[in-house]
């Protein structure tokens, strides 16, 4: 999972998005239904590098013996506070992500990425559709 985690900490959305399965689904920590696609979960994974502060790094990361389950734990600061959370990653046959949960602690965090985040919906849509085309 070096790779994602290198892509995320160089900023490189296309690195990113290049880890990713055509069928990964997405699991946010603010809503109850997934979102799915490779198109989705790269825009809304370029909106998360958007409103993440410029501290977001990676603590540690916890991997299963098999090497297809993997969960990197982080820490930023959003709007003045303190977030932690993880990335919850499952790797598919090819070594793509396929299946990807994000967690998040404080409440006050929560909600400050949802804030942050619901602002940045209307443009996940567009890019969304776009890259789909």
């Amino acid at each position: 999972m070096q790779e994602f985690r290198d892509a995320v900490e160089a900023k490189d959305d296309e690195a990113v998005e290049r880890t990713l399965a055509e069928n990964v689904v997405f699991h946010s920590p603010i809503a109850i239904t997934p979102y799915e696609g490779k198109p989705t979960v790269a825009a809304i994974l370029r909106a998360a590098r958007r409103v993440t502060g410029p501290d977001f790094r990676y603590e540690r990361v916890i991997s299963s013996a098999d090497g297809r389950d993997h969960t990197l734990v982080f820490t930023t600061t959003m709007k003045g506070k303190a977030v932690q959370g993880c990335d919850i990653l499952h790797l598919d046959d090819d070594g793509r992500i396929d299946d990807f949960t994000v967690m998040v602690r404080p409440l006050s965090g929560v909600q400050a990425l949802n804030e942050a985040m619901g602002a940045q919906f209307g443009r996940i849509v567009k890019e969304a559709e776009e890259a789909g085309r």
